[in-house]
């Protein structure tokens, strides 16, 4: 298997969407674009200006699989002939309210049952803040008292915390619940390994999201897994390197505290493999969704799933990467028979601008993801041409 098989990784894709593709990811160049086009889009829709069509056909079309579950379908369809399962990722930024929570716990319920009753769906996905205070989380994170009105909304948020769970468990979906900031996720953590001791008795339905650019959450794990098996419960851990590195080192310094963040990428590629190992030797207890977009973390568990003999299609394994993003990977991996899953982002076209505009940002460098997306590209549009 050799991730620079672009006939495999496009294979997917029109000349017509590919060349789309390629004029995209050439935008991303652009410093202007990157900074500001999410807020002149939002601006110009505001104003009731004709540019969702735009969207929807240019980086819309690119990461988001529709503006609702329904719409998402054909994108999800389209994957799992691949041999690819789709994550129903509900992107919709709330407003951090309790009108805001109660929409998307409503919608992710619905995720739920539909991931439930369709096999193109294995996982299901929610972020805590997502469905319960940010500030609320923090203090709890602390070990701050909360008043009155603040138990009330933490009880609320553990409620749904649990009821999501439980009904994961129902309808036998896997369900991650992801990862954030380091200053609340203390509180997640406790209220997932919480989860995971009910409801990962048998099978595996709650998974935890391990940040690996953040200094001792391989120690973390460790720690974890010897509770899991002293109380009889089973892991579900999905690793990513991390998403939050700027806000967490700008953090630190103006509260003048270590920075949480490992000191160099070598240190968090290292973390991230000890980790993949870690998890691995533990099989027995633990499950793995391997989150990334590099390369040698993903040859890494696919060789140690080979020189163990361990099927391809244990589910205890799965790789996992963004919808449009790092295809080479996801379906190089998927044609080999290896479980892979696209998280796949669906919301209102106006209220995904954040997340739309985080994936420009992370695809302008030229010599990271953008250049690798467009190498990739430019390589498998000249295979066609000359075969």
């Amino acid at each position: 298997m050799s991730f620079d098989d672009t006939q495999r990784a496009f294979a997917h894709k029109s000349d017509f969407d590919l060349k789309k593709a390629y004029r995209l990811f050439q935008t991303f160049s652009s410093p202007f674009l990157v900074k500001y086009g999410a807020r002149i889009a939002t601006t110009a829709l505001d104003f009731g200006l004709p540019i969702k069509k735009l969207i929807k056909k240019t980086i819309f079309h690119q990461f988001c699989g529709g503006e609702s579950i329904e719409e998402s379908s054909t994108a999800a369809l389209r994957l799992f002939n691949s041999g690819i399962g789709a994550i129903l990722d509900y992107s919709v930024e709330g407003e951090g309210n309790e009108k805001s929570y109660k929409k998307t716990f409503e919608e992710l319920k619905k995720v739920i049952q539909v991931a439930g009753k369709n096999d193109e769906y294995p996982f299901a996905v929610f972020k805590c803040t997502g469905i319960g205070s940010f500030n609320i989380l923090e203090q709890v994170s602390s070990g701050n008292k909360l008043n009155v009105v603040e138990t009330g909304m933490y009880k609320e948020f553990v409620n749904r915390v649990h009821e999501l769970c439980k009904l994961a468990h129902e309808n036998e979906v896997k369900l991650l619940i992801d990862a954030e900031e380091s200053w609340i996720q203390k509180a997640v953590d406790d209220l997932v390994y919480g989860a995971m001791a009910v409801y990962n008795k048998d099978n595996i339905t709650v998974y935890n999201t391990i940040q690996l650019y953040q200094k001792g959450r391989v120690e973390e794990i460790e720690q974890q897994i010897v509770i899991a098996k002293k109380e009889g419960y089973k892991i579900g851990l999905k690793l990513v390197r991390g998403a939050y590195m700027e806000k967490e080192a700008a953090r630190a310094i103006e509260r003048q505290y270590d920075n949480p963040i490992q000191d160099s990428k070598e240190d968090t590629d290292r973390d991230y493999d000890k980790a993949l190992q870690l998890c691995f030797d533990n099989k027995d207890y633990v499950a793995i969704v391997a989150g990334t977009h590099n390369e040698e973390s993903s040859y890494k568990l696919a060789r140690l799933i080979d020189k163990n003999n361990i099927d391809k299609t244990d589910d205890r394994f799965w790789f996992a990467q963004l919808y449009g993003m790092s295809d080479h990977i996801s379906y190089n991996l998927a044609t080999e028979g290896f479980n892979v899953a696209k998280y796949l982002p669906y919301g209102p076209v106006k209220e995904v601008l954040p997340y739309l505009s985080r994936r420009a940002q992370e695809n302008s460098s030229v010599k990271g993801q953008s250049g690798r997306e467009l190498s990739l590209i430019i390589k498998e549009i000249k295979r066609r041409r000359s075969a």
